[in-house]
């Protein structure tokens, strides 16, 4: 580490070990991470091309903690404001910083403390403000506090849940993504001192206070208002909770899931909000889709109020070198062959208003045939695998309704998901050309044959 920056008038190294007080975890929480990037290069690489920063094997970075500016005016009291964090990311002349900010537990970042810092950075020439919660967002670019978009126009604003950092030292070390031992064994001390409950960091765990009135109003078909506290909420909750099994799903896969988000919403998650909750108030049901790599289709998660369940399902195309509705099931059926059926269903949808057909997998497994259609004789085109949870009564535990969801898109995932595949046509084939000889036995055996 060099010498301290000249525009700082005080402020530490980050120690991978650091000196605190046992109550000051925030400050320990950020220093670990901090020290880590900068002795982990594959993490702070991975890490820091969440918000689009390269980093070279030839750049070198700095890392702060408590860090102070100086005053253009030296006999001005220092000011109260005291970021956990500075990065310094140097690519030969090029130069990189960031102001980090980071709490723990259930604290979290103030738009006037945002805008704080986001005016100390602009003043000191820093590019970007990174705060670090528990907190979650579907981007990085996408901050959990609302700001006016003059706030961020000469300086970048970026966020990390504390879940987000957790799954990517987990990617880097079931991935085998550290080559050196020394920063492998680093890595893993991070991550253990991340995943303790001394860290302070957590996931989300609960629904909202309103999930409870919100879903007894559903039930009982009271309106629901777009702009409502209760709505508003909810679709925030939903937002997190979305982030959280992404994490989750990427954890257990040791691949990178991510949401599929509409052009729209990725660039502007107020508009993300705004639409889902209009959508949210006239059909009372929480959606969304996540992606995982080399699968046959994404996995979409749907959690109806009115009915009180959790669907968890893949769509796939019918494969076309098949002429019958139970052929094409057949097929289907032979990729869930490992699969436990409880609680699977199989639908299959045909062009137009034909009749779509909905059965049990182990019914099926049975007798295909109950797939077809009794009104009409159109061939099914896709089929969509579908694992139901019926929570009845618990749906509307703020705590229950997290945990069952997060047990249920894993064991989609596991018993279905990974094993089905896309359908996709063979390739054509070149009809081998007889000789003579070829063709002279071929007819002397079928003379021979009458």
């Amino acid at each position: 580490m060099s010498d301290r920056p000249e525009f700082l008038a005080s402020g530490e190294p980050a120690r991978l070990i650091p000196i605190v007080a046992d109550s000051a975890r925030e400050q320990k929480s950020a220093s670990v991470l901090l020290a880590g990037m900068r002795a982990v290069y594959e993490l702070r690489q991975a890490l820091l091309k969440s918000i689009g920063i390269r980093v070279g094997s030839r750049a070198t970075l700095e890392a702060w903690t408590e860090v102070v500016f100086e005053s253009a005016d030296k006999k001005a009291p220092k000011p109260k404001d005291r970021p956990d964090g500075l990065l310094i990311l140097r690519t030969g002349k090029k130069e990189w910083r960031a102001l980090i900010e980071a709490k723990i537990g259930n604290e979290s970042v103030t738009e006037e403390q945002i805008s704080r810092y986001l005016q100390q950075a602009k003043a000191h020439k820093i590019d970007a403000v990174i705060t670090i919660t528990n907190q979650f967002s579907a981007l990085p670019t996408h901050h959990p506090v609302s700001l006016p978009k003059n706030a961020t126009k000469s300086v970048s604003l970026f966020h990390w849940s504390w879940a987000f950092v957790r799954t990517q030292c987990a990617l880097l070390l079931k991935n085998d993504g550290v080559e050196d031992e020394d920063q492998i064994f680093i890595l893993n001390e991070i991550q253990r001192y991340f995943e303790s409950d001394r860290s302070g960091i957590s996931h989300f765990d609960q629904m909202n206070a309103e999930w409870k009135d919100v879903v007894n109003k559903v039930k009982s078909n009271a309106s629901l208002a777009k702009t409502s506290d209760e709505v508003q909420n909810t679709i925030a909750a939903w937002h997190q909770e979305q982030r959280d099994l992404c994490l989750i799903m990427s954890r257990l896969t040791g691949s990178d899931v991510s949401l599929k988000l509409k052009n729209d919403h990725r660039l502007d998650p107020a508009k993300r909000v705004k639409d889902d909750a209009e959508a949210f108030s006239k059909a009372p049901s929480l959606q969304c889709a996540l992606s995982i790599i080399n699968t046959a289709a994404d996995l979409e998660v749907t959690a109806d109020l009115q009915r009180r369940m959790i669907y968890c399902s893949m769509r796939l195309a019918a494969p076309k070198d098949k002429q019958s509705t139970k052929a094409r099931a057949n097929w289907l059926l032979r990729q869930l062959k490992k699969t436990n059926a409880a609680g699977f269903f199989i639908r299959a949808t045909r062009p137009g208003k034909a009749e779509a057909t909905y059965q049990p997998l182990k019914d099926l497994r049975e007798a295909p045939e109950l797939i077809e259609s009794e009104t009409s004789n159109t061939t099914a085109t896709t089929f969509e695998v579908v694992y139901e949870v019926d929570l009845a009564g618990k749906f509307s535990g703020r705590k229950v309704f997290v945990e069952e969801l997060e047990k249920a898109v894993p064991h989609f995932y596991q018993e279905a998901g990974q094993w089905l595949k896309a359908w996709t046509p063979p390739p054509p084939k070149i009809e081998k050309r007889q000789s003579a000889k070829e063709q002279d036995e071929e007819n002397y055996e079928s003379e021979a044959a009458e």
